[in-house]
């Protein structure tokens, strides 16, 4: 329960922010809430994904272009219905097509060729002449254009196309595919309008079908979809593209495919069901292919478009007329009769092209159909997305607090890819359009969120570490601890740490015999070089200045487990940094450097103790007086180190001289204490041989064989005359001799002063 509380304590905040952040996502891809914004980016996103899309050339359908040059040759446009009749039986019996679809319509009677104004003249101003009458009705077969294309189209597969309008009905229509009776209750939300612009009668009646190509557009008049089936009245009608298609495969039908009956359906089911697939009935076998919501197919753009830049091969008109194309190009072929000449009004905005021919838009309709395969928006897209944005969220919500800001970057990262990999993967290899915006934006806000938060809050918490800890211990340290500041505080608790102790020694006769100005930078010197090993060297904490004192620990606020072995290192550091400066001291003319450190390891109060006016970062306890003590002991034996029994055990990789067993002032039980001499392997030769003759000659000590002792000790002082523990025993043995301690001597030395 702790964890789980120091986790909350920590992270909570971060995760009630991104759990929010995720709420709000899943609210809006169940349009609780909707941005216009974030619509308009996955519609950029889309046109992207069409126009990654790959494309090759498609032989099957063909596009019988009224181009620049067939303008130039035949006349401006809209051609004399012989001409169009010429076209068609060119296309139906000399190149034996397998269907025609005119991306134009024939509203209104072709009255070019002169014929009723003859027939007018003839009734009136000109009656009078005999047999004009009979010689102009002679002719009217040959000046019918309107007769002779519907005698062209008469048993050729051909469709034509007609518009939707509002506001007026003009021509007309085609029987319906089906009405709304055939969807037996279901709801029909089918692109409908109630005006018209179609073809008239005597062209109607002879095709074989006629199909919608009327461009829908999205709000930014960009052509991204079509409608496979658009609604008039209570009739429904193919567009271009399905009539077409039908008409090449002799289709009976065209009708959306029904799932279950309508009694057994969910209202939601029941449109969905409804819209879902639609079917054209081929020898009584359906030919099936996806649309999504009201009967309306995204476009599958394949490539620029245009002759030449696109999945399908363009003719022109002009050519077909005189035969010139090669007939193995639209044998067997569906041919889409449409223009890409400027001025002729057929040139949509797509998201692929500023100018895509519109006829070519109804050729990728075909494509798809034939294919049996539609980029669609399926009904359970939106649970979909749904259930990715809440499962995805939550996933970045939890971890991203927690991780390390290198990991952060990778799973933002790889979140980022994935759900973009998975939305591409669902277009591209199963047709399946899915919004992917809100996801993509929700990575992102999540991870600048946990970034800011780190920056404006981890990063101040660090801060105010540094601040708080930076004069204490090694940069290092610091950076060490500001990567999870949670894990440092300066409250008061207790561990096993190191505490050192140093001090000069005859401070008092060196300042002295110093100018004030020479005494602070003898001092500030000195300070400095025992400062940088504490810190530097061995990542001590400095605990404070006692004047020429100096008082540091190893264990906090960074736990060490080898915190005694760091701070011997450092004792023996110093005593060569001592060294160093008293030679440099003394070409100065300056007084001699020594100094002394205890060391003393043990369990310790540690955190920011003081007064309501002036706290410090410090340790207290026996073990830290014990350490104290051992520095005032240096000066009695002689030696520049004196350590507890305690860090002896703990810094078994050094070599050491036992120096006494004591008992100082305010405890009670004695302490062995030990002069650290350095790793074994550093060691000048013979040293390792004389503090075996030491221990030896301690032990007769201890033994009250005082011959034996002195002698041994008087050898080693003889050889090391410097040696002041060795005098200072051999002055103990001859009042021992004087004054004898007695047979129940324990060998102890006590101290009554600090």
């Amino acid at each position: 329960m702790g964890r789980i509380r120091q986790m909350l304590l920590r992270y909570g905040g971060r995760w009630a922010l991104g759990l929010l952040l995720t709420l709000a996502a899943v609210l809006y891809t169940l349009d609780v809430w909707t941005s216009h914004t974030i619509a308009r980016q996955d519609t950029i996103i889309s046109d992207l994904r069409m126009r990654l899309e790959p494309f090759a050339l498609e032989p099957g359908i063909v596009i019988v272009d009224i181009d620049s040059k067939s303008l130039t040759e035949v006349g401006r446009f809209p051609w004399s219905r012989n001409v169009m009749a010429k076209l068609v039986e060119q296309l139906t019996r000399h190149y034996e097509v397998s269907a025609v679809g005119f991306d134009v319509s024939f509203p209104e009677p072709d009255t070019s060729s002169g014929y009723d104004v003859l027939a007018q003249l003839a009734n009136r101003e000109l009656k009078g002449i005999p047999g004009l009458k009979d010689e102009i009705k002679r002719l009217e077969p040959a000046l019918d254009y309107d007769g002779m294309f519907a005698e062209a189209l008469r048993g050729q597969p051909v469709v034509l196309g007609f518009n939707l309008s509002e506001g007026q009905r003009k021509g007309v229509l085609p029987e319906p595919a089906f009405t709304t009776d055939f969807l037996n209750g279901r709801v029909g939300n089918a692109y409908t309008v109630n005006g018209y612009e179609a073809n008239i009668a005597r062209l109607q009646e002879a095709a074989a079908g006629a199909g919608v190509f009327t461009a829908t557009t999205d709000a930014d008049g960009l052509v991204r979809s079509s409608p496979v089936l658009f609604r008039i009245g209570d009739g429904y009608y193919p567009s271009l593209s399905a009539a077409t298609l039908a008409t090449a495969l002799g289709a009976t039908a065209i009708k959306p495919k029904m799932v279950g009956t309508v009694d057994t359906l969910s209202q939601a089911d029941r449109d969905a069901s409804a819209f879902d697939t639609m079917q054209m009935w081929v020898d009584r076998k359906p030919v099936s292919f996806p649309v999504g919501e009201g009967m309306i197919a995204t476009v599958q753009f394949r490539g620029p478009g245009g002759p030449g830049g696109g999945a399908f091969r363009y003719v022109s008109a002009a050519d077909v007329l005189n035969g010139k194309v090669a007939k193995d190009v639209l044998e067997g072929t569906i041919v889409l009769v449409g223009t890409t000449a400027p001025g002729l009004q057929d040139l949509r905005a797509t998201p692929v092209n500023a100018e895509y021919p519109g006829v070519e838009i109804h050729a990728n309709m075909i494509k798809s159909m034939l294919d049996g395969r539609f980029k669609v928006r399926p009904y359970w897209a939106q649970p979909v997305e749904t259930m990715l944005v809440a499962a995805l969220g939550v996933a970045l919500a939890l971890l991203l607090a927690v991780l390390s800001p290198a990991w952060s970057v990778l799973l933002a990262a790889a979140a980022f890819v994935a759900c973009a990999g998975f939305n591409y993967l669902m277009y591209s290899r199963y047709d399946v359009i899915l919004n992917v915006f809100i996801c993509l934006l929700l990575v992102a806000t999540l991870f600048v969120l946990n970034l800011a938060w780190g920056w404006f809050f981890e990063v101040r918490k660090g801060r105010a570490l540094v601040s708080r800890f930076g004069e204490y211990v090694a940069p290092e340290l610091v950076e060490r601890m500001a990567e999870d500041p949670e894990a440092y505080n300066m409250d008061g608790e207790s561990r096993e740490l190191t505490v050192m102790f140093v001090d000069v020694r005859g401070f008092t006769t060196i300042s002295e015999g110093l100018s004030p100005k020479e005494l602070r930078e003898y001092i500030n010197l000195y300070l400095t070089a025992m400062s940088e090993d504490i810190r530097s060297s061995h990542q001590g904490t400095l605990d404070k200045y006692i004047g020429d004192a100096v008082m540091a620990f190893w264990g906090a606020p960074v736990s060490f487990p080898d915190h005694a072995s760091r701070a011997v290192a450092t004792a023996l550091l110093m005593q060569d940094s001592a060294a160093r400066l008293n030679r440099d001291f003394l070409a100065r003319g300056w007084p001699e450097l020594r100094i002394g450190i205890g060391l003393n390891t043990g369990p310790m109060h540690v955190g920011d103790m003081g007064s309501k006016i002036r706290r410090a970062y410090t340790v207290m306890g026996d073990a830290v007086n014990l350490g104290a003590r051992l520095e005032g002991i240096t000066k009695v034996y002689g030696v520049g180190i004196a350590v507890g029994v305690a860090t002896r055990q703990q810094a078994p990789e050094f070599a050491w001289r036992e120096l006494d067993l004591v008992r100082v002032k305010g405890k009670n039980e004695p302490v062995a204490i030990f002069e650290p001499l350095g790793k074994p392997a550093d060691l000048a030769a013979g040293v390792l041989e004389e503090v075996a003759q030491w221990e030896a000659a301690l032990a007769q000590v201890r033994a009250q064989q005082w011959n034996a002792a002195e002698q041994a000790i008087a050898a080693l002082a003889a050889r090391h005359p410097a040696r002041g523990l060795y005098a200072l025993y051999l002055e103990r043995i001859a009042h021992y001799r004087a004054h004898p301690p007695g047979v129940d001597w324990d060998g102890v030395t006590t101290f009554d002063s600090k």
